[in-house]
């Protein structure tokens, strides 16, 4: 009402459009003002125009009415199976862009109604990285409802389902200008333990965290992320084993040198798992979109390989 009486200028003009007579709105308008006890239109001029006080009312108003109108659309959509939030642990080894690309064509989902229109899901996303034991912690902590990149060591708990994701191989690298270059292959222990090792953190802060790959009084820079491991080789800091598919561009480009160690090469056996008591009524669609997405191979595939470039 007050914003169909600020577009017309007047009462009357906005009577017209709201199917009332004049006299009803300015009922309605005096009714509101005593209750605010403001004045919210000057009526001294022929014109209806808005006080400081009605500006500002008008504005709120229509921010309100957005938001009252979002808020109707979400519960329908919530009605209709969609949860209201959806949290996703990723393993800090796996694909960001392969991520975002499931993050973009969930957005882009919608629902077709009888008429023809469509609406998007209810869900909010809420994404977030770990690392390690931290990612199985985030889901049996109840963080996270569906975790991607679980290491195949950890163990099951109950109200919690899980399927391969596949696996992940790891290289030894070294910059070209580190010592380690230089010398000859395979590497023992004994070579590894007078350079400085790149961790990086495990983030599960109640779980015993996982340490991989240091040795005993081996000097060690932690960092926090893959990314940062692979920066802190390629700048020369240390050496460190790293996800083949992430090395490999700056394994052909030279930027990093792959040398064999004595130990084996580690492999990661890696899942994907989700908190399977969703209410009574089961799982919700969001958890299911994401659930169909990682059932494809194609999908699992990108997820461990692909860490640049277009999805094939």
């Amino acid at each position: 009402m007050i914003d169909a009486i600020g577009r017309t200028g007047s009462f009357a003009a906005a009577a017209r459009e709201l199917g009332k007579v004049p006299s009803a709105l300015t009922y309605s308008v005096r009714q509101l003002e005593e209750a605010l006890d403001v004045l919210l239109f000057d009526r001294s001029s022929r014109q209806a125009k808005l006080t400081a006080a009605g500006a500002e009312l008008l504005h709120e108003g229509r921010r309100l009415l957005q938001e009252m109108d979002a808020v109707a659309n979400r519960v329908r959509r919530v009605a209709s199976g969609w949860e209201t939030q959806l949290s996703i642990s990723v393993d800090d080894v796996l694909s960001i862009p392969t991520i975002f690309e499931l993050v973009e064509a969930f957005c882009a989902v919608r629902e077709k109604k009888s008429g023809g229109a469509g609406e998007g899901p209810a869900t909010r996303l809420r994404l977030r990285t770990d690392v390690l034991a931290g990612t199985w912690e985030a889901l049996v902590s109840g963080q996270a409802d569906l975790a991607i990149g679980v290491a195949g060591q950890l163990a099951s708990a109950g109200g919690i389902e899980r399927r391969p994701l596949g696996n992940v191989m790891f290289v030894f690298c070294v910059a070209p200008h580190h010592p380690l270059s230089a010398v000859a292959e395979p590497l023992a222990d004994a070579q590894l333990v007078h350079h400085r090792a790149i961790a990086v953190a495990d983030t599960a802060q109640r779980l015993a965290p996982i340490t991989l790959n240091l040795l005993p009084g081996q000097d060690v820079l932690t960092v926090p992320n893959m990314r940062s491991k692979l920066e802190a080789l390629l700048r020369g800091l240390g050496c460190g084993f790293v996800p083949e598919p992430l090395a490999r561009p700056h394994l052909e480009a030279g930027h990093l040198v792959c040398k064999q160690t004595v130990r084996s090469e580690p492999v990661a056996h890696l899942h994907y798992a989700w908190r399977a008591e969703r209410g009574p009524l089961g799982l919700g669609r969001a958890l299911q979109w994401w659930l169909e997405q990682l059932a494809r191979p194609a999908t699992r595939r990108a997820l461990i390989e692909r860490h640049a470039g277009p999805l094939d």
